[in-house]
């Protein structure tokens, strides 16, 4: 009984570790742990309203992105990657700006946890970028990838991934290539299509078959605004994606986009 009690006091005593954050932004990997950037000379206690992830008013120990992104300009691509798979494109631009809307990454104290996302899952750490205003900027909520492990520069998608780009002979204002930008903002960080894209979160949208050929388009519509609608699966992870964050103009171009594609498999 003594011996236990030790041993319980002695763990207990143990320094709780520090989560890693790997930057990937030139030649160079840079990891950065959370006891350091706690201690960041940017960092300070941020409120968000309505946090995308938690559904609720949330505080966290925060610093500005643009902080931790030495050399990387305006017009670069980044690449959030979290410890599932996701894997949210992002434009720098809005990450560098000081606002309206403005990028931090929050950075969960080990001796203060987050709760937990939902019943028997983890929390949204250790890194998580969440946004102040973000309505001010049209921040969509594929932009709050949380549990990232690393944030990468890369080229942008099109360049990176040719199997995703529709029929070059499209018009510049077909509705296909809107629903192309779309699909890179809403669906890439989850999908591969034509086994092109760096997610390893959900199924490839087009090989060996696209939602279109197997969904009746009333039902997909369904699918697309509340998964649950649909079927009810308690480990489902497919957010909704409402008329605030797809209008009915843009989901018409996202189908589109998705049906177009069926015709171009490898």
């Amino acid at each position: 009984m003594r011996y236990c009690l030790a041993l319980v006091i002695v763990l207990f005593s143990l320094p709780l570790s520090a989560a890693q954050l790997q930057l990937e932004l030139g030649g160079t990997l840079r990891p950065v742990d959370s006891s350091e950037l706690l201690k960041h000379p940017q960092a300070r206690e941020i409120s968000i309203p309505q946090d995308v992830s938690y559904k609720r008013p949330m505080r966290y120990r925060a610093v500005p992105v643009a902080a931790l992104l030495e050399g990387v300009k305006a017009d670069d691509h980044l690449q959030a990657v979290a410890l599932d798979g996701f894997a949210a494109e992002m434009p720098a631009g809005p990450l560098l700006q000081a606002g309206p809307a403005r990028a931090w990454l929050a950075i969960e104290d080990p001796a203060k946890p987050w709760p937990a996302l939902a019943q028997g899952k983890p929390s949204a750490g250790p890194f998580y970028l969440v946004w102040t205003d973000p309505q001010a900027s049209g921040i969509r909520p594929e932009q709050w990838p949380f549990q990232i492990a690393t944030i990468r520069r890369l080229a942008p998608v099109e360049q990176r991934f040719p199997a995703l780009l529709p029929d070059p002979r499209l018009a510049a204002n077909d509705p296909v290539r809107q629903g192309f930008a779309l699909f890179q903002q809403n669906c890439l960080a989850c999908h591969r299509l034509n086994g092109a894209g760096d997610a390893q979160f959900g199924p490839d949208l087009n090989v060996p078959h696209n939602p279109t050929e197997y969904f009746r388009p009333e039902y997909l519509r369904m699918y697309i605004r509340d998964p649950q609608s649909l079927r009810h699966w308690p480990q489902a992870r497919m957010p909704g994606f409402g008329k605030d964050v797809l209008s009915e103009q843009d989901l018409d171009a996202l189908l589109a986009y998705l049906k177009h594609m069926a015709g171009r498999r490898p």
